[in-house]
């Protein structure tokens, strides 16, 4: 067996989670040659799938919440050389898992890498959600490939670095990862919108040597619901998003802001209320957010 393809699943959407699988099955890779193994973080009831699952699905249950957690539990309870990360929301196009075998192959220093995520909303969106295409985890850079020679240490964050969405990481490379001793940084966990953990992933690789890379023949589409274009969810998930990115850049030394006193956070979100407008309308309030979630993670 090459692959293992591992979805972490807290509570989720039985229409999207059923789309995600029907993806799976389309797969032209050989289903001999790759599993997938469905890791139940939490979820209450636990998840059971019809009779219409994959022959080589196995769920595993994994209790404490968290998706970190669920990761390591899922890259432990498989050993193939190459793993992919699909969330319960996502369609990967019938030849993702051929394609992602290939290019392991004809990059053997791509450590961690992963392609487009375009959306298919379940209702059209409103014109200024585009700014904040990001916090919906899709992505598209072009139709030329991108690679992030490694740096040790790392100058910068890789902007070519893959999103968890689709992110095929090597095992020989992510065993770093999987090794290292848990930190307590912030990540999805239950209903808490903070991040992170696909940052994580991506720098303790990139310090280890491996390359990090974007190659457009990945695809896969991204299930986008109407409750995520609300703009109180989107405030939400942008603090959470923005406090876990501080984090995570000075756990790697690379935050280019200084820390700042706890006592200093709520004097400044008053003021960054203002010089953003965060009255004025949803953009100005979701950037009100992210600027708050950022003096949080300097306070931290």
């Amino acid at each position: 067996m090459d692959l293992s393809v591992i979805i972490c699943a807290h509570n989720p959407h039985p229409g999207r989670l059923a789309r995600t699988l029907a993806g799976l099955r389309s797969q032209t890779l050989p289903a001999s040659q790759w599993e997938c193994v469905l890791v139940d973080n939490a979820s209450a009831p636990a998840i059971a799938c019809g009779a219409d699952a994959l022959a080589n699905l196995r769920i595993i249950r994994e209790p404490e919440p968290g998706l970190t957690h669920a990761r390591r539990r899922g890259l432990r309870e498989t050993s193939t050389a190459l793993c992919v990360f699909a969330d319960d929301d996502n369609v990967l196009a019938p030849d993702y898992l051929e394609q992602a075998l290939r290019l392991s192959i004809s990059h053997p220093r791509a450590g961690a890498f992963g392609g487009r995520s375009l959306p298919e909303f379940e209702k059209p969106p409103a014109d200024w959600i585009r700014e904040f295409r990001d916090l919906l985890a899709l992505r598209e850079l072009g139709q030329q490939p991108i690679i992030a020679p490694a740096e040790k240490p790392p100058r910068a964050y890789p902007l070519c670095a893959p999103i968890g969405a689709g992110m095929v990481l090597r095992r020989e490379a992510v065993q770093v990862w999987l090794d290292a001793p848990e930190h307590g940084l912030t990540d999805r966990r239950g209903g808490e919108l903070t991040s992170g953990g696909d940052n994580d992933i991506v720098l303790t690789l990139f310090s280890a040597g491996w390359e990090v890379a974007y190659f457009p023949e990945l695809s896969l589409t991204h299930l986008i619901p109407v409750g995520r274009l609300d703009p109180a969810y989107l405030a939400r998930l942008n603090r959470g998003i923005q406090k876990s990115w501080v984090q995570v850049l000075a756990r790697h030394h690379l935050c280019p802001w200084p820390r700042i006193p706890a006592w200093t956070v709520a004097p400044r979100r008053l003021k960054a209320w203002f010089s953003y407008r965060a009255w004025s309308g949803h953009s100005a309030r979701i950037r009100w957010q992210g600027a708050c979630g950022r003096f949080e993670g300097l306070a931290t």
